[in-house]
């Protein structure tokens, strides 16, 4: 089976940097799917210290996020980014294989 692709935005990168150079650890980045959210799915995402045999590693620019197995299928061809709007700063998922997602950004429907 092919690996999924997965990338993540030059201003993803840019921000996980500024964000673990506050903490005193060295962590990667996780990002997630699970059920709840106002559309059935939502994204998660979470520093962690150590990543899992058997996740999905991606690297930019000196950053690194992992993805779980269970996520992945959810999250095949996505872009992870980080966009600073009128509105607020978030990390977002732009994810082809959500047919629909809620105002908020952080849930989706397949």
């Amino acid at each position: 089976m092919p690996e999924a692709q997965v990338t993540v935005s030059a201003s993803a990168a840019a921000q996980i940097s500024t964000i673990l150079k506050s903490e005193d650890r060295q962590a990667l980045l996780r990002v997630s799917v699970s059920g709840g959210g106002c559309s059935g799915f939502q994204y998660g995402f979470d520093l962690v210290d150590e990543k899992n045999d058997d996740d999905l590693i991606i690297e930019r620019d000196g950053v690194r996020v992992v993805i779980d197995p269970v996520s992945l299928p959810f999250l095949e061809g996505s872009e992870i980014d980080y966009v600073d709007s009128l509105i607020g700063a978030a990390f977002k998922v732009h994810n082809p294989n959500a047919t629909s997602s809620c105002g908020c950004g952080t849930s989706f429907s397949i």
